[in-house]
């Protein structure tokens, strides 16, 4: 692990002594934990989840071209 130093509030400091006493942990246990799930929000998982849920979003608009249609008309060039 890497030792680190943050700045929190007297409100939080309390707050966390009083949670950390409740489930007999460490402030530093809650904090990691407060990190750890910070960062499992925010992880590829989500983005993903995020991406299916937007999925579509546009599929009723007419004013949008589309990619195939537009595609459909462009020249092949050999390749080398």
């Amino acid at each position: 692990m890497i030792r680190t130093q943050i700045y929190i509030t007297e409100q939080e400091k309390k707050g966390l002594a009083s949670i950390a006493a409740l489930r007999n942990v460490s402030q530093s246990s809650l904090i990691r934990q407060a990190i750890d799930d910070l960062l499992a929000k925010n992880t590829d998982g989500r983005r993903a989840s995020v991406l299916d849920e937007i999925a579509g979003i546009w599929s009723d608009r007419n004013d949008i071209v589309n990619v195939q249609d537009l595609r459909a008309g462009w020249r092949r060039r050999p390749l080398g």
